[in-house]
């Protein structure tokens, strides 16, 4: 049965991770992020430039600035639900 709490699930998923990687040589985990990082940056380019025809480096400026807007967001929706939690709403 799959654990429902969210701390239990979390310390699962990062027991898992560590799993992982401590059956894995730095050059395969150094491999393997490098291929999660450029899907990440291709999936910003394609929001940016959906149509590919933005010149590389505006693309490249413009796919930052959207990861850097996501990644805030998602900060923003943690304080928000921290703030929800420690309030009791």
């Amino acid at each position: 049965m799959p654990a429902r709490d969210p701390v239990e699930r979390r310390l699962i998923a990062s027991m898992a991770v560590s799993e992982r990687w401590a059956r894995t040589s730095r050059a395969e985990r150094q491999e393997q992020l490098a291929k999660v990082t450029a899907a990440s940056l291709a999936r910003f380019e394609r929001q940016v430039d959906p149509d590919g025809v933005l010149d590389p480096e505006e693309r490249a400026f413009r796919a930052e600035q959207a990861k850097r807007a996501y990644y805030t967001r998602l900060v923003l929706r943690s304080v928000q639900a921290r703030r929800r939690k420690s309030t009791g709403r």
